[in-house]
């Protein structure tokens, strides 16, 4: 092996006189025993067939020089190359007839078909042997693979790696009976079934899936195959990337969750995805959060005159404007983006911006969304998801504004968290100004559970744990949540938006249920990992389970009751549910407001307790603040529902006005 990388080493200068000095040695070779062959040994005795035999092998050498040959590297050589090869030495063996002709040697006719045969076989046998050779000196340094699916992604894979020099492909694996048994690229393909067999056999370390346009369902059903083996799984880019140019057969990537979850994506309604974007002033609140930066790249792509970006976090909006604003200027587009920063709490700064740009549609994605921090931070919580919502939604009243488009979470069902009930809160803000007579804005809300990728979401979580080396963290053993990728969740809302006529909640289709300790087994499985446990004592990684947290529920809902109506979208539908006239709400935000204000934490939950959200919270008050507050002054823990001596009562706040 030394030897051979020595070989390889060389100065290409260096090795391309050698590929000329073996040619010529292979021409005058294969010509002596195509003369030996027929039986005319007695020509080669003669000086003029000595003669010939030299003057060949130098003239093949010159044509193949003449027509680049020399300058092609071996490890790139394709058909048109090779090709260019066979061409030459054609020539070559037509110019042997002219130099015998010349030279006036005793050559029978019968040589030229054999030199024909062997100097092809030669020349060209040379260079598949020393390709392969190269190929063997890099193997030691490069991983074997195995390639799923033998198609055209599949040979295009196999053909970069190939060329590579990170892996080595050692066999195809494909579901067609067809292609089972052939080679192709020069590799076998094999069953499905013989896959446990040929990771012992060929010490493969990673099986990359070549399956780029097969539905989510199929690379679920492979994935599950693949997990129960503990291998490491890659996959290449999804074919709209491949075709849009985004990414290359090449750009292997961990397996994306949605492959786990097989949901298949629903094309989006044209019609419905553009009627309240195309041409219009539309602001988006939460910019610079996992969804609202989603709907602002969507929304882009649907012509707004001009797109308002709202965010209270600096980096957060930056980076959104940054993108948006690139992407502007390399389609040329006449959209214009405007960056603005503040907190959708100062209503009045809210006002303003509507005012100022002539805001028409409103996507209202801002909250604070994080169950364990809101809970703990229940004030906070109530001011800005309760009063901000409530504030925005009255100024987009105000201003005229056409529609009111607002996120909504499943965490609002039957909520047993501060966050989720917060979030139940807008929702019937948002219903009773909807409700309320020759209201200017078309309100409605959009329902959905948890989005892969999102900043809170548990699947970049899992992903730093089992890179540490684990243990993978889950809250208990039987939690399940509904799971669906952020585009598609964005995509929805903007066509839900424009099926609305007036308060109604509409609710995305989330597909089954997943058991996250299951997804955390299969992505520790897919990463080549065994997952430990008292079946797997010796595994790799350990799934712990830490207790709910505050707030926490075991599994999620989406309706409140069971009054659902479809819509023309298969995947979206509508809600009947409990909604507030505006008159009860208004004082109820009153008495809700005076309590905020003066931090009278069990008043808050006395108050949520009243309203018609269905609340269900735990037995204990959690916020850290009001906790060593009481503790310091009673000495110990208050249930849920009882109450102290509050502050004087705040000003209240100023919703006559706008009725």
């Amino acid at each position: 092996m030394r030897w051979l990388v020595a070989l390889v080493m060389l100065p290409r200068w260096v090795k391309r006189w050698l590929l000329r000095v073996a040619d010529g040695l292979l021409v005058a070779g294969c010509l002596l025993l195509a003369v030996m062959l027929v039986g005319e040994r007695e020509a080669l005795l003669e000086a003029k067939g000595i003669l010939l035999v030299a003057v060949m092998a130098l003239a093949t050498i010159l044509l193949l020089e003449v027509m680049g040959v020399y300058r092609i590297v071996l490890r790139f050589m394709n058909q048109h190359m090779a090709l260019i090869l066979v061409t030459g030495l054609l020539i070559s063996v037509v110019s042997l007839l002219a130099l015998d002709l010349l030279i006036g040697s005793p050559m029978s006719l019968h040589v030229l078909p054999l030199f024909a045969l062997l100097v092809l076989f030669a020349v060209g046998g040379l260079r598949l042997l020393l390709r392969e050779l190269y190929q063997l000196s890099r193997c030691p340094q490069r991983q074997p693979v195995l390639i799923y699916g033998a198609g055209v992604a599949g040979c295009e894979l196999a053909r970069a790696l190939q060329h590579g020099g990170r892996y080595w492909p050692r066999a195809f694996i494909d579901d067609w009976r067809g292609l089972q048994g052939a080679l192709v690229e020069g590799l076998p393909v094999h069953h499905p079934d013989q896959l446990e067999t040929l990771m012992q056999r060929l010490d493969l370390e990673l099986v990359l899936l070549a399956i780029p346009s097969a539905p989510r369902c199929r690379r679920r059903e492979i994935l599950e195959r693949l997990a129960r083996l503990s291998v490491p799984v890659q996959t290449i880019p999804g074919s709209e990337d491949l075709v849009s140019g985004r990414a290359r057969v090449n750009d292997t990537c961990n397996v994306a969750v949605e492959d786990l979850l097989g949901r298949e994506p629903v094309a989006a309604f044209a019609e419905l995805t553009g009627a309240d974007i195309r041409d219009k002033v539309v602001m988006v609140t939460g910019a610079g959060g996992s969804i609202g930066s989603e709907l602002c790249r969507q929304i882009l792509q649907h012509g707004p005159s001009l797109l308002v970006l709202v965010d209270n976090g600096e980096y957060a909006l930056y980076a959104i404007e940054q993108e948006l604003q690139g992407q502007v200027r390399s389609d040329a587009r006449q959209t214009r983006v405007e960056a603005q920063l503040v907190s959708i709490q100062h209503g009045d700064r809210m006002r303003e911006i509507m005012a100022g740009f002539g805001v028409q549609t409103l996507y209202h994605a801002a909250a604070y969304k994080h169950v364990p921090l809101v809970e703990a931070n229940l004030v906070e919580g109530i001011r800005n998801n309760v009063f901000g919502t409530l504030g925005l939604a009255l100024a987009a009243v105000d201003q005229g504004v056409e529609t009111f488009v607002m996120v909504s979470t499943d965490k609002a069902v039957r909520p047993t968290n501060v966050m989720g009930a917060t979030k139940r809160l807008t929702e019937l803000i948002c219903q009773a100004l909807a409700a309320r007579e020759a209201c200017p804005t078309r309100f409605c809300m959009v329902r959905f559970g948890n989005v892969l990728g999102s900043s809170g979401s548990v699947v970049p979580l899992f992903r730093r744990q089992i890179e540490r080396g684990g243990p993978v963290e889950v809250t208990h053993p039987e939690i399940t949540r509904y799971f669906m990728t952020i585009p598609e969740a964005a995509q929805l809302v903007l066509q839900a938006g424009a099926m609305a006529s007036g308060g109604e909640v509409f609710v995305l289709d989330m597909g089954e249920p997943v058991r996250i300790a299951d997804l955390a087994a299969s992505m520790i499985r897919l990463s080549g990992l065994e997952v430990k446990d008292d079946a797997h004592p010796d595994g790799d990684i350990e799934i712990v389970y830490t207790g709910l947290r505050p707030g926490e529920k075991l599994y999620e809902e989406l309706l409140i009751g069971a009054d659902v109506l479809a819509t023309r979208h298969p995947r979206i539908m509508t809600s009947r549910e409990v909604s507030w006239e505006w008159s009860a709400l208004e004082s109820f935000l009153e008495e809700l407001y005076e309590a905020m204000t003066h931090s009278r934490h069990l008043r808050i939950i006395k108050l949520l307790h009243e309203a018609p959200l269905d609340y269900r919270p735990g037995d204990r008050l959690v916020d850290p603040t009001w906790q060593a507050r009481h503790d310091r002054i009673a000495g110990t823990v208050v249930p849920v529902g009882s109450e102290s001596a509050g502050a004087p009562l705040a000003p209240r706040l100023g919703l006559q006005a706008s009725k």
